[in-house]
């Protein structure tokens, strides 16, 4: 049963005018955080953390315990989808995500709808378990945010089979085979969809939708295999859940902003680092609410800089609907008492 006190983070989604600026960080449950460094060294692999209710719950909760956030997101990973689906996964230390890659029909056919289910289990378990944790707690103001990767940026790992600095293959493939690179697409979206929806009947209030290499698109490949398929997501979540706030981050999407906003119809976005602020308080704020943008190497860095990027990102874009966060996951190095500072200015503002 989810606390009924009143949560800043969902009333900016809904519209609300807040004195307070609402705020929660990318990657804010993680490995700058030491009683995480420590559950990890405790459980093992990362996998089996994100399997493990009570360990993803506990990792979830950490940071509101600090920082007391508005929102707190769930601890997993976009790779449960295709590792759901029945692709190989593994987190080699030191490389990151290791996937057999998919590039043929033969490799496609393998993947498998029928045993997602007992995969995604657990995760919904997490949802159920951190909420309930929350207000066991005293953080029944805290919202809680679902997520999953969006089909490009998910699709992107199935093909090239790792993280990718160009990714030439994938995109290759989807110029010579947009038939074969659709179907790929259509199975992520579907099982993302099966996904979400079991992530808000365990609890979530809010979903976030990460699609952190949009913007290695030209306009109509963004168009094809970013928007459309966010939107097919957008619409087959709101016909079970009509009113659940969707939150999307096409990382690097620049001018595609507005037409991402428009035709996939989520109700705010997340901005990256790089969108110029006067533009984006215009061209995008002006269409829903926002969400960002300090750049995680200034939160790293510290100092006069990090003061002065906090006052004029608070100051920016409190004109308007407003969530603060970072235009990016938190570096694992990040001083804890950096955070601390921006957690302090962010809740000392008010709105003028």
């Amino acid at each position: 049963m989810t606390d009924s006190k009143q949560k800043l983070f969902l009333d900016v989604l809904a519209g609300k005018k807040t004195e307070r600026v609402p705020f929660w960080f990318m990657r804010q449950a993680g490995r700058y955080l030491p009683e995480y460094r420590q559950l990890r060294a405790d459980k093992g692999g990362f996998l089996d953390m994100v399997y493990d209710p009570k360990a993803a719950a506990e990792i979830t909760v950490q940071p509101i315990r600090r920082f007391h956030m508005d929102a707190a997101i769930l601890f997993s990973d976009i790779l449960v989808v295709p590792h759901a689906l029945g692709q190989d996964l593994k987190f080699v230390a030191g490389e990151g995500p290791k996937l057999d890659p998919i590039r043929t029909e033969a490799e496609l056919s393998k993947l498998d709808m029928a045993i997602q289910g007992e995969r995604y289990q657990p995760v919904w378990d997490t949802v159920s378990t951190t909420r309930a944790q929350l207000d066991a707690e005293g953080y029944g103001d805290v919202a809680l945010i679902g997520f999953a990767g969006s089909p490009w940026t998910v699709a992107t790992y199935m093909v090239e089979g790792a993280g990718s600095k160009d990714y030439f293959t994938v995109k290759s493939l989807a110029y010579r085979e947009p038939e074969f690179f659709g179907k790929l697409i259509d199975i992520v979206v579907q099982s993302t969809t099966d996904y979400l929806i079991g992530q808000v009947k365990a609890g979530a209030e809010a979903l976030q939708l990460f699609d952190s290499w949009s913007g290695v698109l030209d306009e109509g490949q963004f168009e094809k295999w970013v928007i459309q398929p966010t939107a097919q997501i957008v619409q087959n979540i709101r016909k079970v859940y009509p009113e659940i706030p969707i939150i999307g981050f096409p990382k690097g999407a620049g001018m595609f902003y507005p037409d991402y906003i428009a035709k996939t119809k989520v109700s705010a976005v997340g901005l990256d680092a790089q969108m110029p602020l006067d533009w984006s308080v215009k061209y995008i704020q002006s269409l829903c609410p926002v969400q960002g943008n300090l750049d995680p190497a200034c939160l790293f860095a510290g100092g006069p800089a990090l003061e002065e990027n906090v006052d004029r990102i608070l100051n920016g874009f409190s004109g308007g609907d407003f969530i603060f966060n970072l235009g990016h996951g938190i570096n694992k190095d990040t001083p804890i008492s950096h955070v601390e500072t921006v957690v302090k200015k962010v809740k000392e503002f008010r709105r003028a």
